[in-house]
């Protein structure tokens, strides 16, 4: 039986069932999943949240900066495994849980993605508002954060599951665990999918595409993802930002720099308002732990700073935009265990990704390891899309004016491997997401990758 959704005009089609929606409804629930991307405008997640959870006890709606009501599937998700064991082996059984891992696209599928894509790239964005997109990057993140502050994001918790190196110092073991020991499935060179959460995926699509894109543009809110999440992750900008007080401006590390005595150093790009820091640091007891965040946004670096657990002395967060080949960093080359790319390279402009990932490689140690995840090929964020978003080949703009980039498998490794990485995981995660209260089926494509430092 096949497992895709019939989009059609006015409802969606799982199988023989019709199920109607409202105009719009279909948008990403990322930021409160367990694992996805977290760049939808506030106003769709909360639109989302409610359907999701239609009341508390009271029958109050949940506003902006609400936690949300804990679950039996919530607790679970608190310890669930990797990405990647939960198969819907019976479509009659679809509704049971609020999502499923490495859901198989047929080629009906597929073309209809492709179509949909073909329609909402036909029309690009105009030159000069591509330029402007590009040179004001930097103050579109920060009237999100100087918006939202700390309230739009979750912490990252499930980053432990997916990437142990970040909870243990036994980096290198963990890292050996392949993706396919944990259940994980690998994709060859070839194979047209990306996984989890982030970068780019081919190969899943929904049936068709029409409700998909009912609604606006999609409006994210992580921009490098960098301030992404659970849907939660975001990305940052192209542009280099500076805070006001003038304590980002960044030197070239010396001999004496943070986190000098440290015996293992994490670096996470685009650590929005520290979603990632905080857990890690939370996480890990060791004094010998350092992290750094750096974020192309100066408001969100400065709710970092005010953070009530920001301590000089185990993390450092400062304003760089990675994506600039002059940038320059408070830590020396071969310095760094592991980066954390967590919805960033999505918010960057295409046409600098190598040389970025070329800069983060050149601050690893030897054996040291870029942590990946974004966005895939035809998730539904890219699908939802209207004519006039697109600013280039698979790269929009969404309606705050954020940016984001949609990955393949076979680009990603192409991408690493110039910059003189060795590859150990680049796996796909085509998801099925649902909504039980209203018996909908939303199809997501993430990307998630470890490379290593020979």
């Amino acid at each position: 039986m096949i497992l895709g959704c019939h989009f059609l005009k006015h409802g969606l089609a799982l199988g023989s069932k019709i199920i109607r929606h409202r105009k719009g409804f279909l948008t990403s629930v990322h930021a409160y999943q367990v694992r996805g991307d977290e760049n939808l405008h506030v106003k769709e997640l909360l639109e989302e949240r409610n359907r999701q959870y239609p009341s508390s006890d009271s029958g109050k709606k949940m506003s902006a900066g609400e936690e949300l009501p804990v679950t039996k599937d919530d607790a679970a998700s608190v310890k669930r495994p990797q990405f990647g064991n939960r198969f819907l082996e019976n479509p009659d059984n679809v509704f049971q849980h609020n999502a499923w891992d490495n859901v198989a696209w047929d080629p009906e599928q597929l073309e209809a993605a492709k179509k949909k894509v073909g329609e909402n790239s036909s029309q690009q964005v105009e030159p000069d508002k591509k330029e402007l997109y590009e040179a004001d990057a930097d103050r579109y993140w920060n009237e999100f954060y100087s918006l939202h502050q700390h309230k739009f994001f979750k912490d990252r918790h499930w980053l432990f599951t997916e990437f142990p190196e970040l909870s243990s110092d036994n980096a290198q073991a963990s890292a050996k665990e392949s993706s396919s020991e944990r259940g994980v499935s690998q994709e060859t060179a070839g194979a047209e999918a990306t996984h989890q959460d982030g970068a780019s995926q081919e190969t899943s699509e929904p049936r068709t595409m029409d409700s998909l894109t009912t609604g606006g543009s999609n409006t994210s809110a992580e921009a490098t993802e960098r301030k992404n999440e659970d849907c939660e992750h975001g990305p940052t900008s192209s542009r280099t930002s500076r805070s006001e007080s003038g304590t980002d401006e960044i030197h070239a590390a010396s001999d004496d720099f943070p986190g000098k005595s440290a015996h293992k150093r994490i670096l996470e790009v685009g650590c929005g308002v520290g979603n990632t820091i905080f857990p890690i640091l939370q996480t890990n007891a060791d004094p010998g732990l350092f992290v750094y965040g750096c974020d192309f946004s100066s408001v969100a670096v400065d709710i970092v700073r005010q953070h009530a657990e920001y301590n000089p002395s185990r993390c450092h967060a400062f304003v760089c935009d990675v994506s600039d080949p002059a940038a320059s960093f408070p830590v020396p080359d071969n310095s760094l265990d592991l980066v954390v790319l967590i919805f960033v390279m999505s918010a960057i402009n295409p046409d600098r990704f190598l040389s970025t990932i070329q800069t983060l490689t050149r601050l690893l140690k030897p054996g040291g390891r870029i942590l990946f995840r974004d966005y895939g090929r035809y998730d539904l964020a890219q699908l939802r899309f209207k004519k006039g978003r697109c600013l280039s080949e698979n790269f929009y703009v969404r309606g705050d004016g954020t940016r984001v980039y949609f990955f393949t498998q076979d680009e990603l490794r192409e991408l690493f491997i110039s910059a003189g990485l060795v590859e150990e995981q680049n796996t796909i995660d085509k998801r099925l997401q649902v909504n039980r209260g209203r018996q909908l089926t939303m199809y997501r494509v993430w990307i998630q990758c470890k490379y290593r430092k020979p």
